[in-house]
Order: structure tokens, then sequence, then C-alpha cells
């Protein structure tokens, strides 16, 4: 299955929104260059798709890319059909599903700037198998494992 990045975008520290950049660099094992999530773990990057995010505009909310603070704003990428441990590749870049949603322990500069988050609903995490560079506008391949 073939989607297409609407946005890339980074943040200094955690538990605030990210802003959206030209272009990022994925590094293996780490997570994106610059990103305040960047580091060994599970969750080095995260993904939202384009179509949760027009939900939330369609509600009323003025909401920019990064909003509920991923990574990888994704269009045609369908989070039902998404299972850990398949693959994600983005030009020379490939991620490795590593979970879905998450669990909110408290409410979030996020939450209160957004209303509401739906990344523990729709948030797809992943950590970086290889790395590259990446830009708004690549395309992408779903590949199951």
């Amino acid at each position: 299955m073939t989607f297409t990045l609407e946005a890339v975008c980074i943040s200094p520290k955690k538990g605030i929104q990210k802003h959206a950049v030209k272009t990022v660099r994925l590094l293996e094992d780490l997570g994106i260059e610059h990103d305040a999530h960047a580091g060994k773990g599970l969750r080095q990057v995260s993904l939202l798709a384009g179509e949760a995010i027009d939900t939330m505009r369609e509600a009323g909310l003025d909401l920019e890319h990064g909003a509920f603070g991923e990574n990888i704003v994704t269009r045609g990428l369908e989070g039902t059909s998404v299972r850990i441990g398949d693959h994600i590749r983005i030009g020379d870049a490939e991620l490795v599903i590593t979970q879905k949603g998450k669990e909110c322990h408290t409410r979030c500069a996020i939450f209160y700037q957004a209303g509401h988050c739906i990344m523990p609903e729709f948030g797809i995490f992943a950590r970086v198998k290889r790395g590259g560079v990446i830009h708004a506008g690549n395309s992408g391949d779903h590949c199951i494992r």
C-alpha cells in the first residue's frame, strides 16, 4: 500500500506541539535528528493519519501539523491495516511499527491546546531500522511482514 507524507514535524521538548519543517533526517535506531523523542527505544517516531486530523478540523478546531505531537502526517495510510512488526519505507529510510495507540497518563499541553488528543486512539509509533532524509510530499510504502 502506498501513501504520501503530508508533513514532517519536530519539537525541542516532549509534551508540546511539534512544528512542521521541510525536511527531517531519520537516524538509524534513534529517531529524528533534532526531535525531543530521539533516542533508543520503541517510540522513536510517531505517525498520524491526516484523515484523523481532518475529523478534528471538521469539529471546528484550527490545527496545524504537529498539533498532536506527531512526527509524520500521512495521507492514505490506513491505521487499521497497520500491525506491529510491519515495515514502512520512505525513500531510503525504513521504519518498523512498534506500537499502535498510547496511554496518556496526564493531560499535556497538546490536550489543553487542541481540546482533545487523538494520538491515544490513532497514533502509530515506530523505530528507525534504516536512516535517511525524508520530506513532505515523499511517497511511502506499507509492507506487511
